[in-house]
């Protein structure tokens, strides 16, 4: 059979996408530095309404790296970093790398045991998180090889007048929430003076303003630099190591996507951080490139929108929970989206009816433009295609990147499959991670070496490929669903309930079963002023009994005031199997 593997580029039209590129290969800071040298005049990002410019912030950066030093950090220690969107982070996270450290990115909201986890793990030394997460990191320090913790403070950053408006939020916000939820206060706590091995921010970067030795390590592209974390293959937290090349050539490959952005464009940066998507895109994509980043530390629907409009971002990224949230907003009423040059989802499946609302959305704001959709894993850092400009089909999560090979085949195999055909979504490219941290036996069974000289990552996701070399997303493996011998995929039953005009949003999950092994359920989030009666439950399962097979029918639907979600905003399907199988246990 002849190869089929999808490349960019497959038609005359899609020769916006160039074939290859001249990959950068030195380190992140790097590339970030020679940026700053070509654009001084360029805001690197703005922060709480403050502009800091390119070579401000590489001083800064400069000032954090000679403190990590100063700290003790050597070439190849791991740092963890837990913050919020805040210029500390930006520092820290090319301070690390200035010094040939590497960043250990976690979510400062992560659980007392997470964190320790990360922590030993990661075989950090070092730690680094805000004020109002020192109690969290104070009580887990005993039980790791951490000699530093470091604490900032987002005021630390600010002017003096947004000081005093910080400390008056932070005394008032707790008081109102208190009172609200009948419950004590809860205030950020302080530090206390002289709590072991913490290092406040302040004497931090006044240990590296005195540091007087070297400090700057040469790094090359194919050097670790990074560590996010995902389940990997088998569903457990592993460490993924990403390299600078595989973040430096990301963000060259999603420039090459968008003809249209230009330098000093700004991208609203409100995923987080421990996140590819929000580090990768979001961040180091803007500032390797010349854009400019709007670090927003916390967010909800409502200042999302409100950031989006104050700063008129010409690109936005965000989960479909996002953009349902935003449809439903009275402040985006009227409001004028003609600055947007992109919109991209990601992170979960976009359905298509939720892309033909936002797009209707979109183009009632006066904006040009249409949800774009694209996929990737962290395994890649984030996105590995995208759907090009001129170009969409209905449900295709779109064309490979620039230099990034993608193709279908029988699921664990490396038997190729023709168009059309379902199968495993295998992806290679300059983005491949290193390895799972510690699991060779896991970074085996991802990453495997063909005949054709690529390696591959086996995804486990399933997906079609058309003629064109469309990729078109067809659901998760983990999440397949056997009932009575049949694969039913909860993705397809979701879209179909999505469509649904009394349905706003939908989670389906397999539930044990002891004749057919598991059974379907439905969860579903009923749009503004629907009933959750038994009466709406029966039009529902009426509808989908005439566009579901029968044997992939929901047995049930069960209404929710909302749905769970995980620390980026996914739909967190494994908390409604985790809360079925509990109900099953007890019954």
């Amino acid at each position: 059979m002849e190869k089929i593997t999808a490349k960019t580029p497959w038609e005359p039209w899609m020769g916006e996408v160039p074939m290859h590129l001249d990959y950068f290969q030195g380190s992140m800071f790097d590339a970030v530095k020679t940026i700053a040298e070509k654009y001084p005049e360029n805001t690197a990002f703005t922060f709480q309404g403050s502009p800091t410019l390119y070579p401000e912030m590489v001083r800064q950066i400069e000032r954090c790296a000679k403190a990590l030093k100063a700290l003790g950090i050597r070439e190849g220690d791991k740092v963890t970093i837990a913050m919020p969107n805040s210029p500390q982070a930006i520092y820290l996270f090319y301070g690390v790398n200035r010094i040939g450290a590497i960043a250990n990115m976690i979510h400062p909201l992560s659980a007392e045991k997470e964190i320790e986890f990360y922590l030993n793990e990661s075989e950090s030394e070092t730690a680094i998180t805000l004020n109002m997460f020192y109690r969290k990191f104070a009580r887990v320090l005993p039980n790791t090889g951490v000699k530093h913790l470091v604490i900032a403070n987002i005021a630390d950053v600010l002017s003096p007048v947004k000081k005093v408006g910080l400390a008056v939020k932070n005394l008032v916000e707790p008081i109102l929430k208190g009172i609200k939820k009948h419950t004590k206060p809860q205030f950020i706590p302080r530090v206390p003076k002289n709590a072991p091995n913490v290092v406040l921010w302040k004497d931090f970067m006044a240990g590296g303003d005195a540091w007087q030795g070297d400090y700057a390590v040469k790094r090359t592209g194919e050097d670790p630099a990074v560590i996010l974390y995902s389940g990997g293959t088998t569903g457990t937290t592993k460490g993924i190591v990403l390299t600078n090349l595989n973040f430096n050539a990301l963000g060259q490959q999603v420039l090459a996507a968008n003809p249209i952005f230009s330098p000093g464009d700004r991208m609203l940066a409100a995923m987080p951080l421990f996140h590819g998507f929000g580090l990768g895109v979001c961040v180091h994509t803007m500032l390797s490139q010349g854009g400019c980043c709007v670090l927003i530390p916390q967010f909800t629907a409502k200042t999302y929108a409100k950031d989006l409009l104050r700063f008129r971002c010409n690109f936005i990224a965000g989960v479909p929970t996002l953009y349902e949230a935003l449809l439903r907003l009275d402040t985006m009423e009227g409001a004028d989206l003609s600055c947007l040059k992109g919109v991209f989802s990601g992170g979960d499946s976009l359905s298509i009816e939720l892309k033909k609302k936002f797009d209707k959305f979109l183009a009632e704001h006066h904006a040009t433009i249409q949800v774009r959709e694209g996929y990737g894993t962290t395994e890649t850092v984030t996105a590995c295609c995208l759907t090009p400009l001129t170009k969409a089909k209905e449900g295709s999560i779109g064309i490979p990147f620039s230099d990034v090979y993608m193709k279908i085949v029988e699921p664990g195999t490396d038997r190729e499959l023709p168009y059309g055909q379902e199968g495993e979504i295998l992806l290679a490219g300059p983005t491949v991670m290193k390895e799972y941290m510690k699991h060779p036996e896991e970074t085996a069974q991802t990453l495997r070496h063909h005949a054709d000289g690529l390696t591959w990552v086996y995804t486990g996701d399933l997906g079609v490929m058309d003629e064109e070399g469309f990729i078109f997303f067809k659901g998760r493996a983990k999440r397949m669903i056997v009932s009575s011998g049949y694969n039913v995929y909860p993705a397809q039953i979701e879209n179909i309930l999505d469509a649904h005009e009394k349905v706003q949003m939908s989670c389906v999950i397999g539930v044990p079963d002891s004749y057919k092994m598991q059974k379907v359920k439905a969860f579903v989030k009923l749009a503004a002023n629907v009933p959750a009666t038994e009466q709406t439950k029966k039009e529902l399962l009426d509808y989908c009994r005439k566009n579901i097979a029968k044997y992939a029918m929901p047995y049930d639907i069960e209404f929710r005031e909302d749905m769970p979600k995980t620390l980026v905003g996914k739909v967190a399907y494994r908390v409604l199997e985790e809360e079925e199988l509990a109900k099953n246990k007890s019954a």
